[in-house]
């Protein structure tokens, strides 16, 4: 019996020796938080699409109160709500250009030549790892909708060609359709950033054209019309340099025989130049497997 009293006696006081300890410990290691990250995560669009570069909302609203990020870098918000914040922290909104998910192919069904037919787990990376896919052009979209199914903000949808097709007003930048794409086909890019090569294809000029009639043929004319060294031509195919943007021009695009290289406008989509042909079959190719 009076082990038992010792017992506890030495538990209670443990008990109230630890809780006091503890009480000390919280008291000397508190961590003060300032209430502005409450007030500024509440006024986030709570996405946690990480196109601001941080690990979340609530993080980048730690480094907004912090002075390490202006409100602008957060490219979802609107712009008003970015004010706000701006002049809740009494800071500058440093309004950042949005940026949005691009597609570098143009080659759907009933362009793009297929050399066999795919048959099995309805996934890009799934065809890409039998044969690369099906499609003559290695460097194509196989329009599986791998991008459209990651997609948390169902920015992305796939057309009756099979191709993906971006919504920029729902596109937060957060890249999971670059990484997903077993192609690398997406790619992150200023909205402003218009002239586009909608091609990655790296075939020699009239290979690439019988695999795809809207491939980049390497011809050189968009390098000859657009802005000294804007355009260059790297493994036989168009490549644009975004530093030069402020002198982009739907110029190149107007003589490109494919159409491979086009103008990115809001409202009408990808305006091909005059020098392009008409495409007006709307219906797939056959593929060449099957005759």
């Amino acid at each position: 019996m009076l082990t038992i009293v010792i017992v506890a006696i030495f538990m209670a006081t443990l008990g109230t020796s630890l809780a006091a300890l503890l009480a000390v410990a919280s008291r000397r290691l508190y961590v003060h938080e300032d209430p502005r990250i409450e007030q500024v995560e509440a006024m986030l669009p709570h996405s946690n699409c990480g196109a601001c570069g941080t690990a979340g909302c609530r993080n980048f609203a730690e480094k907004v109160v912090a002075g390490e990020l202006k409100p602008g870098r957060c490219t979802v918000n609107a712009l008003q709500q970015n004010t706000v914040i701006a002049g809740l922290l009494g800071v500058d909104t440093g309004q950042e250009e949005k940026r949005v998910a691009r597609l570098a192919c143009a080659g759907g069904k009933h362009v793009a030549v297929m050399r066999a037919h795919y048959e099995g787990l309805a996934s890009c990376r799934a065809a890409d790892s039998v044969g690369g896919g099906g499609k003559a052009c290695a460097w194509g979209c196989l329009g599986l909708g791998d991008c459209a199914a990651v997609c948390d903000f169902n920015a992305i949808s796939m057309n009756r060609f099979g191709l993906p097709v971006v919504d920029l007003a729902k596109c937060t930048a957060c890249g999971d359709c670059v990484d997903i794409c077993p192609k690398g086909l997406f790619s992150l890019h200023g909205i402003s950033q218009q002239l586009w090569v909608a091609c990655n294809n790296r075939a020699k000029g009239d290979v690439a054209e019988l695999q795809c009639e809207v491939a980049c043929t390497a011809c050189g004319r968009c390098v000859v019309d657009a802005a000294e060294n804007m355009i260059t031509l790297k493994q036989d195919l168009a490549v644009i340099d975004y530093a030069q943007n402020a002198y982009a021009t739907p110029t190149p695009t107007e003589r490109c025989p494919t159409g491979a290289i086009v103008w990115l406008d809001d409202v009408r989509g990808a305006l091909r130049g005059k020098g392009a042909r008409k495409i007006v079959r709307q219906q797939a190719l056959p593929v060449l497997s099957e005759g």
